[in-house]
C-alpha cells in the first residue's frame, strides 16, 4: 500500500482548461485541510504552471495535452504539471528531478518564465525537470492551525 493517494488529470493544452485544474486543486486542498490563503496560493501556482504549458509547449497546429498529478500525503500536497508526457510514476519522476534555483536562466526552460518566480514564491518547494517537455513539481505543506483550535475547530482555552 502506498503512503499517499495519487490523482491524475489529463486536459487538452488549451486555456479554457486552466479553470478545471484550479477547481480540482481547490477541492483536493480543501479536503486535506488547507486554509483559504494556502488554497489560493495553490490555485495561482497551478494556473501559472498550466498557462506556461498551454502557451509554450506546443506549436499552434499541435493538439497537445497537459498531465496534472496530485500526490496527496498526510502533511503535504505535491502537484506535478507536465507537458509532452503521458502518465507518470510520481516516485520515479521525483528521483530524477532537481530543485529550481532562481539563479538559473529561465530562458533555458522556456520563454515567459516569470511565472516560475511566482510559483517559487507561493509554494514551499519547487522542482523542475526539462528533458522532454517540462515537468514542474510543486509542494505545499499543510500547516497546523496556529491559533489554539483543536481538531473540531473549537477553542481549547477557557
Amino acid at each position: 500500500m502506498r503512503p499517499f493517494d495519487f490523482v491524475e488529470l489529463k486536459v487538452p493544452a488549451k486555456p479554457e482548461y486552466v479553470g478545471v485544474v484550479r477547481l480540482s486543486v481547490s477541492g483536493i486542498a480543501n479536503r486535506m485541510g488547507f486554509d483559504y490563503d494556502d488554497i489560493e496560493d495553490l490555485k495561482v501556482a497551478i494556473s501559472e504552471a498550466m498557462t506556461n504549458a498551454v502557451t509554450h509547449a506546443y506549436k499552434a497546429d499541435e493538439d497537445g495535452e497537459v498531465t496534472i498529478g496530485f500526490g496527496v500525503y498526510p502533511d503535504r500536497l505535491e502537484v506535478m504539471v507536465a507537458d509532452r508526457g503521458g502518465s507518470f510514476d510520481l516516485e520515479e519522476i521525483k528521483d530524477g528531478i532537481g530543485p529550481y534555483h532562481q539563479s538559473e536562466s529561465i530562458e533555458k526552460l522556456r520563454e515567459g518564465g516569470f511565472g516560475l518566480f511566482l510559483i517559487d514564491a507561493l509554494m514551499d518547494k519547487v522542482e523542475i525537470k526539462n528533458d522532454y517537455g517540462v515537468i514542474v513539481l510543486m509542494t505545499k505543506f499543510v500547516h497546523e492551525n496556529e491559533v489554539g483550535f483543536d481538531d473540531n475547530q473549537i477553542s481549547t482555552t477557557q
